[in-house]
């Protein structure tokens, strides 16, 4: 049932605890901005990306800027993707006015001129960012796309750099399963367009900490890959055809750190809901109030921790039922995607839930 699916590079997994901290990244906090929002447009997170637009525009970041990147991302994720996260920017500007926030509007890319020509510039870029010329013969109109309208029209708006719109890039492709290939691409690319080895090095530690782990593995796999650095810890995932992935958890991603999903299980009979946990995903410390709930691990390994008590490892089989009033958490162990079936039982009249603080990485690590 468990496959180990890709390789991390085992000092970047301790750095990455560290540095971040360290107050001294090379990436600005307006470029560990850009990180976040293109990941979490990429992944289609409404909730986060309003979260990293907020803290973009209060670190440097521009409407214009904001909105160009998001715009760029259309061409890698897709227009409903770019779309949505462009309706959310407009929603935090308007969010942020009503505050009384200020929101810096910035500058408008300048004009092209009339006899700009756009395949012609767009193949130099293109060439510039790969290392060498590149022609896509089998597919001549796609290759004119790229060329022409990603690279020498979209590419030539100056309102941001070539080296923010390739972090902008590297961030978006790792949120994106399966597109290992493009990722790896582009880190390499993203030298040739002035990122340097210290910023790429940076931006899977800033997934880590504000867009999910399974980000932060995909782009350190290829960081590592593009600098032929030693790789080493494992990271094992789930069948999702034994026990379906189902949705976003977007309803209370707001509760969590990493990414969630949920897959009721005829939960609107009385089935219970199966939840997945991303590698390094945990919820936050929380109460069930007048009820117990159940836990029973189905698949991969993790962990379930009472206030003021030792954590239990969940693994396959393990059953956890969780006292009325007791403060807990429960999710993923760093190494390893995890999914529990949940229910509640001994429902009493007035049962709520009540979340509390974050479960903090000291107290996380210490597993």
């Amino acid at each position: 049932m468990k496959k180990v699916i890709m390789m991390l590079t085992g000092m970047m997994l301790v750095a990455s605890q560290n540095v971040i901290a360290q107050n001294n990244m090379k990436l600005s906090e307006r470029q560990q901005a850009l990180v976040a929002i293109a990941a979490n447009e990429a992944r289609g997170n409404i909730t986060q990306l309003k979260v990293a637009l907020n803290d973009g525009l209060d670190h440097g970041l521009t409407v214009s800027e904001a909105k160009e990147a998001l715009s760029q991302l259309y061409a890698y994720t897709g227009f409903p993707r770019s779309l949505n996260a462009l309706g959310a920017l407009q929603q935090v500007i308007e969010e942020r006015s009503v505050a009384g926030k200020s929101t810096e509007a910035g500058r408008e890319a300048d004009p092209l001129p009339a006899d700009y020509d756009a395949l012609k510039q767009g193949t130099r870029v293109q060439t510039q960012l790969s290392g060498q010329p590149f022609d896509y013969q089998f597919a001549p109109q796609t290759d004119y796309y790229l060329k022409a309208h990603l690279f020498g029209d979209i590419f030539a708006r100056n309102n941001l750099t070539y080296a923010d719109r390739e972090i902008v890039t590297v961030s978006a492709i790792s949120a994106l399963e399966g597109c290992e290939p493009q990722l790896v691409a582009h880190v390499g690319g993203a030298r040739n367009m002035g990122v340097s080895d210290e910023q790429l090095h940076e931006i899977p530690l800033v997934l880590r900490q504000r867009v999910g782990e399974a980000e932060a593995i995909r782009c350190f796999a290829a960081v590592a890959r593009v600098f032929s650095e030693p790789s080493a810890a494992t990271v094992q995932t789930v069948d999702f055809s034994i026990w379906p992935k189902g949705e976003p958890n977007t309803a209370y991603a707001q509760y969590f750190i990493g990414n969630s999903y949920l897959a009721p299980l005829d939960a609107e009979h009385g089935g219970p809901v199966n939840v997945t946990f991303e590698p390094g995903c945990r919820n936050n410390w929380h109460i069930h109030h007048k009820q117990v709930q159940v836990l029973i691990c189905v698949a991969g390994r993790g962990w379930y921790q009472e206030w003021g008590k030792p954590a239990i490892e969940l693994r396959p089989g393990t059953v956890v039922a969780i006292p009325a009033e007791a403060k807990h958490w429960h999710g993923a162990a760093r190494d390893s995607w995890m999914q529990h079936l949940t229910f509640h039982t001994h429902i009493e009249d007035g049962a709520s839930n009540e979340w509390l603080e974050p479960v903090t990485d000291d107290v996380y690590n210490q597993l």
